[in-house]
């Protein structure tokens, strides 16, 4: 073989860390030690004669050599399954219908969804994009196959990780320093709602609803504003939003548990099946059982 030559297992090691964000979880999707994975890169970045990943302060960041080299890997994966798909017919066939809420999707079903296209080609996926409180109950009447959802009780569904939740308000309208204390939450019912107002009023702090939606847009738009305070979840905080903490006069929250729940109406569905290991394999973190 040539030196040069660029293997198809070398460049699946290289596109699943770059889509998983750390050696780690890549090495977990693919069933391989980490070692195993770092010698893979290793032999890429000796054929491609550069680096293609550097380390950065959270994960791994690509390099030029990387950005340039990843749609090219990514073509080629594709056009591997596509030959194989032809040569044997789809292993995996059908539709699933899977909900998330719009903060998850954003931050965590990338990766899931790519990786999941590119083995099953021939799986048709429905995403319905709605609050956790709406999921919940659309699962478990058979409406959605599989939803990543905020845990409303202990139990619930398959725990993947636990999310940090954050007040955030725009520095220069410094809304926390108001009194009563304004403040956008989630919809009803909510565990980002609920969390929020136990803690301040355990705080026994003056405050006022003045805005509530069940979308991350929604809470963005009113603390851009300076209408008020708002909770978002760690994954989804905008860099030009402040972090505010107990020097701000605001009580610490809770984390949230999320989970991964599934339908009885889709037991022994092959394609639902091969979607809830991917979820479970790309999302689902160390010391979570």
């Amino acid at each position: 073989m040539n030196s040069t030559d660029l293997q198809l297992d070398w460049l699946r090691a290289f596109v699943t860390v770059v889509d998983s964000g750390s050696l780690t979880a890549a090495a977990r999707q693919l069933y391989r030690s980490q070692s195993a994975i770092s010698m893979q890169l290793k032999k890429l970045e000796d054929a491609a004669g550069r680096p293609l990943l550097a380390r950065g302060p959270r994960h791994l960041l690509l390099t030029v050599a990387g950005s340039e080299l990843l749609p090219h890997a990514r073509r080629l994966l594709a056009v591997h399954a596509e030959a194989l798909a032809t040569l044997h017919g789809p292993a995996v066939s059908g539709r699933i219908s899977l909900g998330v809420p719009d903060d998850y999707a954003t931050a965590y079903l990338a990766p899931v969804l790519r990786t999941f296209s590119s083995r099953y080609p021939g799986v048709e996926i429905t995403l319905v994009c709605e609050q956790s409180t709406v999921l919940i109950p659309r699962v478990e009447r058979g409406e959605l196959d599989l939803a990543l959802v905020t845990r409303d009780q202990p139990q619930r569904g398959e725990l993947l990780f636990r999310e940090a939740l954050l007040w955030v308000g725009a520095e220069e309208h410094e809304a926390w320093r108001r009194e009563p204390l304004p403040i956008a939450v989630h919809e009803l019912g909510s565990r980002a709602r609920n969390d929020a107002l136990a803690a301040i009023e355990a705080q026994q702090r003056a405050y006022r609803i003045v805005y509530y939606s069940p979308n991350v847009a929604g809470q963005l738009a009113a603390a851009y504003s300076g209408m008020a305070i708002a909770v978002l979840s760690r994954c989804i905080l905008p860099a030009d939003l402040k972090v505010l903490d107990e020097r701000h006069g605001l009580p610490p929250l809770p984390e949230m548990e999320v989970a991964l729940i599934r339908s009885d109406a889709s037991a022994r569905t092959p394609a639902v099946d091969a979607m809830h290991e991917q979820l479970l394999r790309t999302l689902r973190r160390e010391g979570i059982g």
